[in-house]
């Protein structure tokens, strides 16, 4: 009898676990996802109804910010309810097509994020070191037009990894042991050879993210220096709370995926279920807490807020 040759068999169709041993707590760990899902639609959806809707926050700053909340929202979207629909309904079922259009749209979010907060380390550079020519430099087509190859950066290099996934045969086990997909998750679960997958992967990580930080540190080196060059002590606490939001939200950013990062590469003895949250958390928490931390330390958005929603009585 011939020997059924098993590399010749692609599975077509995955099986995402979810949380790996917390099957039976699903319903229970669901209500956060809820929660957090609900206010980053909420929260992100307010803040660009009142950027987009009042003309004196269309400045870069401002600008960038709604950038940011939108790519919140499909960070979300592409992420939640699949989780929720596993967790309530034991969907687990995912098409190879799905599962990499998931895991691209994750990526490339994430870049862009990462490439949004960098132009608004800048944006607050200019704004402190250079004010007078704040306007000149920054205008709103420059804006846009940033923010525009932003988002084509992130797609030019996320995209190759498409064609990296399409090529491989997946003959091994069809189990995911995670509530979405990822690049490289789902690459090991080919049998053919997948250090291109692994080198390219390592190249975008350096290359966006890895090198966005390094600019951001820079960046704010310089107008730390910059600042502390003012005389005024009054000048020094008002140049760094208007950097405070943004600072919160590169550590609420970077933070928690470095932390990731490490306790996967050296936390072998850490449950798998542990490392499933933390990853989770990159996801959850930036989209669910950017808009409170902006509506909260930032003022004017903080009034607008608060004239459409509770205007005063005359």
């Amino acid at each position: 009898m011939a020997h059924l040759n098993h590399t010749s068999i692609s599975h077509t169709i995955f099986i995402l676990v979810g949380i790996p041993g917390l099957e039976d707590h699903h319903m229970w760990i669901s209500i956060p996802f809820l929660i957090s899902y609900i206010t980053a639609i909420m929260g992100n959806s307010l803040l660009i109804y009142l950027i987009v809707t009042d003309r004196t926050l269309h400045e870069p700053m401002y600008l960038l910010l709604s950038m940011l909340a939108a790519a919140d929202i499909v960070l979300s979207t592409t992420t939640i309810p699949k989780t929720l629909a596993i967790f309530w309904f034991n969907a687990r079922e995912i098409s190879l097509g799905g599962c990499i259009t998931q895991l691209f749209f994750i990526h490339s979010t994430y870049v862009t994020e990462s490439g949004l907060l960098l132009v608004m380390a800048f944006d607050r550079y200019i704004a402190i070191c250079y004010p007078l020519r704040y306007n000149m430099i920054l205008t709103s087509f420059v804006t846009g037009n940033i923010g525009l190859a932003v988002l084509l950066r992130s797609i030019g290099v996320i995209f190759p990894i498409i064609f990296l996934l399409t090529r491989l045969t997946f003959c091994r086990n069809n189990i995911l042991p995670h509530t979405c997909c990822e690049h490289i998750g789902l690459a090991k679960y080919a049998c053919g050879d997948i250090h291109a997958n692994i080198w390219y992967g390592l190249f975008v990580l350096l290359s966006t993210v890895v090198l966005d930080i390094i600019l951001i540190t820079i960046s704010y080196r310089l107008l730390l220096q910059a600042v502390f060059r003012i005389p005024s002590k009054n000048a020094h606490h008002k140049a760094l709370n208007t950097c405070g939001s943004h600072v919160c939200v590169i550590a609420l950013f970077y933070v928690p995926g470095i932390f990731t990062t490490l306790t996967q590469r050296y936390g072998h003895h850490i449950p798998s279920h542990i490392h499933i949250l933390l990853t989770n958390l990159c996801l959850l928490a930036p989209p669910m807490l950017n808009p409170i931390i902006y509506g909260v330390r930032t003022k004017q958005i903080r009034d607008r807020f608060l004239y459409v929603f509770f205007p005063r009585q005359k």
